[in-house]
This record gives structure tokens, sequence and C-alpha cells, in this order.
């Protein structure tokens, strides 16, 4: 049975081993407040966890400016910052061993380079992009922008994290890293009405269960 009531905004909890600590680290990092919580890890995982968390931004210097935040705050690098055919940035690793994409679609600064963040978006890698993209579906939430199977947008136009998915192959080449990966992903999203896992193993949560 499927449930079509679901909320317009998520927020991502990542998994720890010792999420203070790494809370600082990123606080630090990226300055991103509620959107980011942390939690313990509930086992270990290693390798790729299927997922990737993007920062957008308005012009490569502020992409700079937080990537540089994030080496000195323990991150590493995955790919380093570069123009490409679709803008310029980078993609790093956090201490707990999250990727996260640095992006801009701009390839020149038009003014003073900042620290500020436009969007936060969890692309989700998938088996199965039809079949994930139906369960969402089916589960209430509307897709804003759709390239078939190479990758699906939802529309969460007030939502504090955006989501996005696509092949998990095509996550891993993006990431820069083997697509093989053991143990969980490491991740709980909430603002689902009710609790679920989806067919790729990622978990939701009510909001009311957040900690």
């Amino acid at each position: 049975m499927t449930n079509t009531a679901t909320t317009t905004e998520i927020n991502v909890s990542l998994e720890a081993a010792d999420p203070a600590a790494t809370a600082a680290a990123y606080e630090a990092a990226f300055g991103l407040g509620a959107r980011l919580t942390f939690r313990p890890a509930t086992a270990p995982a290693e390798g790729f966890r299927g997922f990737m968390l993007s920062l957008v931004v308005t012009q490569p210097g502020t992409a700079d400016n937080l990537i540089a935040g994030a080496l000195q705050n323990g991150f590493t690098i995955l790919k380093p910052a570069k123009k490409s055919l679709w803008g310029y940035g980078a993609v790093i690793q956090g201490p707990d061993g999250t990727v996260w994409k640095v992006t801009t679609s701009q390839k020149k600064n038009t003014g003073p380079a900042t620290r500020d963040i436009d969007s936060v978006v969890l692309l989700l890698g998938v088996e199965n992009v039809k079949a994930s993209k139906q369960f969402y579906l089916d589960r209430g939430l509307t897709v804003s922008k759709s390239f078939g199977s190479k990758y699906i947008e939802f529309a969460l136009p007030d939502s504090p994290v955006k989501l996005a998915m696509y092949p998990l192959a095509a996550a891993a080449k993006d990431a820069g890293v083997p697509p093989t990966g053991s143990g969980p992903h490491g991740i709980v999203v909430s603002g689902a009405i009710s609790s679920f896992v989806d067919p790729d193993g990622f978990e939701w949560e009510a909001s009311a269960k957040r900690p």
C-alpha cells in the first residue's frame, strides 16, 4: 500500500563514529546548520555509500572558499577543482566518509567570493532509476526535472535539501570512486509522513522521530 501524502521538506542525518566531532568539522567547513545533523553509526561501512551530497554555489571563487575550509577540517580531495563542460567544481570526502560535490554552473567569477551556499542536493545512486522514480511518485513526490533513466530531480521547492537520483554506476563515476561498497548507507532522510526504506535501502523516517 502506498502513501500518497508526503512533506515538501526533507533533512539529512549522517551516521558517524564520533557524531559531535564530525558535526563540528562540518559546521566549520560549510556552516549548514540544521540542514545537516549527525547520529552514531549503526555499523561500519566501507567503499562507496551509494550517494553524494552536492553544494551548489554561484561562482568558482565561492566554491574554492568552501573547498579550502573543508580541507582545513579533515576533508580530502577526490577530484580537484577544475572547469568542465557544465561549469566548475570539485569532489571531496568528509571525515565520516561522505562524498561531497562543490559545484557551480559558472566558469568565471562575477563578483567577490563568499561562502554562501545556494542549495544542498542529496544525490541518490540507484540500481533502477525507473523503479526508484515510481517508488517515490507512489509516495507523493513529483518530478521537476527528468532526463529519462539518466537523472531525476524531484520538486521540493521549500526544502532545505533537494532530492535527485541517477544510476549507481554514474554516481560512483561522478564521485571518482569504485562503485562497490559494503555496510549501511550511513544516511537517514527525514521528512516523510511515515517511515520507509526505498528499493536501494535508503532509510526515511517521519520528522517527528528525529532526535
